[in-house]
């Protein structure tokens, strides 16, 4: 622990003095890798059906999408409240607590995740068919979904350990656990889409296989943590502890569970318009969601320095970093914007190999991303307000864009302009997200120059507090 106290002071010197621009990317760099790697599964899978068996195969596991988004938001959900309560037991020196929140967390995934596994496995036929299924897609989804589920309680262990590893100061396990996962996922998929073609069960045995790989690594380092601090695997439930965790990591939960009402959403209003639609929106969200792991990456990197410099009262410094890491997301995002539009047929082309869907997909890829750098801001201010202890404006500008803006956009656009209306309303649900993130933005940084205005006055009056007269005896005693 010792170590560990070095590092948490050696961050803490960085953040108040270090160079911004260096702090950023020195956290900003794992960040995106472990983004990138975690989002590599699902594109995987896509890629590989996609290419080996048609496009109709990745409506299967576009439909499936929303059932794997809701058990992964489970997992994060008592990850991001039991690291939180993990850090705060460390800085209490409370042991005892922290191994009552680690053995309440598993024994909570373990439960939640068996509860949700077997409800979708008792009523998966409805859910499909409420997923926005077609006939022709079904057969795929369900193929998918059936074997796909299982892996739900490895990817939340892997999750939940990856978390708790990162609050005691090993984030280096939680990468290498995840990447051992997507790196075997892109083997297995190969070994059992392509070489023993098994169709979408391959793609979905490999997802599982890899997780459980995945897990495996992150339990060889679990073991080191449940000897240090004594942990009983006994289920253990603690309502006080149970009611941390939710409530911390709920915000988190309605983050990842709104991209997943949002593909509920919109697989329903274009199973109407036929599978090309349903097989479109499936690449384009997937590919779309890859561009913005550098955004997000960045944006997370910013959130602690924001939060280290805000508690300490550097304001100045805190408008700095916000400001630095705004160009740098906008920056990335040119780079990534430019590239997607100008090599979007190849990129789509890994997914679709027939051509006259593919030609209508580039358009509606294009379509889609038209704004894309325009909508960094709005991802800054919702950290920013995360960093500055903002909770509840955090959370409503975090589902501001996806629940309440795009999906009445989407119902007017496509009433109006028909299947190329549910493209038009991405740009639009954006550029609306970027205003209002830009506003907020403002309105948060104007605050810290009242806060700095306020802290130097402060400092004015304790420079000039009226000190004790010395006598002349002193004086005398001083020569």
């Amino acid at each position: 622990m010792a170590l560990s106290s070095k590092s948490i002071a050696k961050s803490g010197e960085e953040f108040a003095t270090g160079n911004i621009t260096k702090v950023l990317l020195k956290i900003a760099i794992p960040a995106i890798i472990s983004l990138l790697v975690g989002e590599l599964y699902n594109m995987v899978d896509t890629m590989f059906v996609g290419r080996a068996i048609g496009a109709t195969a990745i409506g299967g596991l576009t439909i499936a999408f929303p059932v794997q988004r809701l058990m992964i938001s489970i997992g994060l959900l008592i990850a991001v409240g039991a690291s939180t309560a993990v850090a705060r037991a460390l800085g209490e020196k409370d042991q005892s607590k922290l191994k009552h929140i680690i053995a309440n967390a598993l024994t909570l995934m373990l439960i939640s995740m068996s509860i949700i596994i077997a409800l979708i496995f008792i009523f998966k036929s409805n859910i499909i068919k409420f997923l926005g299924a077609t006939d022709t897609i079904y057969p795929y989804a369900n193929d998918y979904i059936s074997i796909v589920i299982i892996g739900g309680i490895f990817q939340s262990f892997t999750v939940i350990i990856g978390y708790i590893l990162i609050a005691l100061g090993n984030s280096r396990a939680n990468l290498i656990a995840i990447s051992i996962g997507a790196v075997c996922n892109i083997i297995i998929d190969y070994i059992f889409v392509v070489a023993i073609p098994l169709g979408v069960k391959g793609a979905a045995i490999a997802t599982v296989a890899s997780q459980v790989l995945s897990a495996a690594y992150a339990y060889y380092h679990f073991l080191k943590i449940k000897k240090n601090f004594n942990i009983s695997l006994s289920l253990n439930l603690k309502g006080d502890i149970t009611k941390s965790i939710i409530t911390i990591g709920f915000s988190t939960f309605i983050i990842e569970i709104s991209d997943a009402v949002v593909a509920v959403i919109l697989n329903n209003v274009l199973s109407a318009h036929g599978d090309t639609a349903i097989i479109i929106v499936g690449v384009v969200s997937r590919v779309s969601m890859f561009m913005y792991i550098a955004m997000l990456g960045i944006t997370s990197a910013m959130q602690p320095i924001v939060a280290y410099n805000y508690g300490a009262e550097n304001y100045e410094r805190v408008k700095e970093v916000v400001k630095k890491s705004t160009v740098a997301v906008t920056l990335t995002s040119i780079v990534v914007w430019a590239s997607m539009m100008v090599f979007s047929t190849p990129v789509l082309g890994s997914f679709i190999k027939e051509a006259d869907i593919l030609s209508e997909a580039v358009k509606d890829f294009r379509i889609v991303i038209s704004i894309f750098p325009c909508v960094g801001i709005y991802f800054v201010a919702i950290y920013y307000y995360q960093a500055i202890e903002e909770a509840r404006l955090s959370l409503i500008l975090s589902i501001y864009r996806q629940l309440l803006i795009f999906i009445p956009i989407l119902f007017i656009f496509i009433r109006l302009f028909g299947v190329k209306g549910t493209w038009i309303s991405y740009p639009a649900a954006d550029i609306i997200s970027a205003i209002t993130g830009a506003y907020y933005l403002k309105t948060g940084l104007s605050i810290m120059d009242e806060r700095q205005v306020e802290a130097d006055e402060e400092l004015e009056k304790e420079r000039y507090v009226e000190k004790p007269r010395r006598t002349i005896g002193s004086y005398v005693n001083d020569i």
